[in-house]
């Protein structure tokens, strides 16, 4: 709960530092604020209970995610001083919406009423709508906002829907409350309704397929670090709450559930991998990536022991490889019209080391061993198939050798095809974010007890 109030508190105090015309502070100030936080949330973690009847619930599950989320949000932030270097009087509005994106973020992992839940949905939704817009200048950049907006705003009356029907079926929104009265032997019919309609609405929040087609035109269209944010810190959010959204209600998959999930964990995975092998632009790639991972992450929902912990080291090693991956990205598509593999071409020689960093954090999302994502799909196999789903286990092992296929095509790019320039200073923060992303997620690759065992 002290973590939503200084999270708020935060993005406010960004917002004075404008007025009050300290720009040049603002990024080490709230990165300062952030590492605050995470603090805040560390010495809070192991401790449970609820708040404002029980709107907010604290426990281990909010809190482990809740501080995956502020690393990400640090990095993220750390990037902002490069990227909006051109636009300085408006640094303040695009980091404060950051920060307001997170304390949506973590009322979505933290919530204990559906009202809650809703209320962090639309305040993250509302951010990245924004930012997705927010090169005005750029005719892709408002098509990417217009096309985000129309589709998040049916995704959340889906899920509204959904949420009216429980209501309907319960008449709380509480959900202990839920938890409890679903265990009764007869249930309204209206009870798996609103479950399948908030889990529809939550799909497009995490772009699985079939309902993905928003993610590639919206992902190439936003400026690189929304996409960035959206790939990452949104993602791996949506995901968390689907996930928390099923078992807090304990809305016991039934055998039909699961065969739609086992389907569209399948689709996602093939259909991203599939399509992520003919794009020419490495952020449409990474989409496409994107919703490969949802389907990987979406056999959770399948395991019975121990998926909490399997879906935070997964999202953990996801989603620092991807913030390893867009750090280079940002450096070396800064002031180019495209994100084509062309500008690539030969980064091994004229920049050795984010070219290292690059092929990690590809390595790390194909699933190679020594980095995170090969240990995060590991821990991820082995209770599916105890699960008795040997057929998704294959799917994904199959799609994890497609997966090579696109990620070394970048890969090559950049060591056997001659430079097209010569390449200025990398700024400081840029090395430094895709530096210990990278390392951090060699070190959860190399002891994923740090991760698995918070949730245990």
């Amino acid at each position: 709960m002290n973590t939503l109030i200084a999270i708020v508190g935060l993005g406010i105090f960004c917002l004075l530092l404008e007025i009050l015309n300290l720009r040049k502070v603002l990024i080490p100030l709230t990165v300062v604020g952030l590492l605050g936080i995470l603090g805040l949330t560390a010495s809070e973690f192991g401790t449970e209970g609820s708040f404002y009847n029980h709107m907010l619930v604290l426990d281990k599950f909010a809190s482990g995610f809740s501080g995956l989320f502020i690393v990400l949000t640090i990095f993220l932030v750390m990037l902002s001083h490069n990227f909006y270097e051109a636009h300085p009087t408006k640094l303040s509005d695009y980091v404060a919406l950051k920060i307001f994106l997170l304390s949506g973020a973590v009322a979505m992992v933290s919530f204990g009423n559906l009202a809650m839940f809703f209320l962090g949905i639309e305040v993250l939704s509302i951010s990245l709508y924004v930012l997705a817009a927010s090169n005005r200048m750029n005719l892709k950049s408002n098509e990417a906002g217009m096309k985000y907006f129309l589709m998040g705003s049916f995704a959340s009356g889906i899920i509204l829907f959904g949420i009216c029907m429980i209501y309907g079926a319960m008449g709380t929104f509480d959900t202990q409350e839920i938890s409890e009265l679903s265990r009764s032997a007869e249930l309204p019919i209206w009870f798996p309704i609103g479950i399948a309609l908030m889990t529809i609405g939550m799909f497009f929040k995490i772009a699985a397929v079939p309902f993905h087609f928003w993610a590639p035109d919206v992902y190439e269209g936003s400026p690189a670090l929304t996409t960035a944010t959206m790939s990452t810190l949104a993602k791996v959010t949506a995901m968390a709450t689907l996930f928390k959204l099923l078992t807090s209600m304990n809305a016991e998959i039934s055998y039909q559930f699961q065969i739609i999930v086992v389907v569209v964990s399948i689709a996602s995975m093939t259909v991203g991998n599939l399509m992520a092998l003919k794009q020419a632009n490495v952020k449409r790639m990474l989409a496409f990536s994107g919703i490969s991972h949802a389907g990987f992450m979406l056999m959770t929902l399948l395991n019975t022991t121990g998926a909490a912990s399997v879906l935070l080291y997964y999202a953990t090693a996801y989603a620092l490889a991807g913030i390893a991956a867009f750090s280079v990205l940002l450096y070396v598509c800064k002031n180019r019209d495209n994100e084509d593999i062309v500008n690539f071409h030969g980064l091994g020689k004229t920049n050795p080391l984010l070219a290292a960093i690059l092929t990690g954090a590809l390595l790390s999302m194909a699933g190679i061993p020594v980095f995170a994502g090969f240990f995060a799909k590991l821990a991820l196999f082995g209770p599916t198939i105890q699960a008795g789903y040997l057929i998704v286990v294959i799917a994904a092992v199959i799609n994890s050798i497609i997966s090579v296929g696109y990620y070394f095509k970048l890969i090559l790019a950049m060591y056997t095809k001659e430079p097209n320039e010569t390449r200025t200073g990398t700024p400081v923060l840029i090395y430094t974010v895709a530096i210990v992303a990278i390392l951090l997620n060699l070190t959860v690759g190399l002891f994923p007890s740090l991760v698995m065992d918070l949730l245990g």
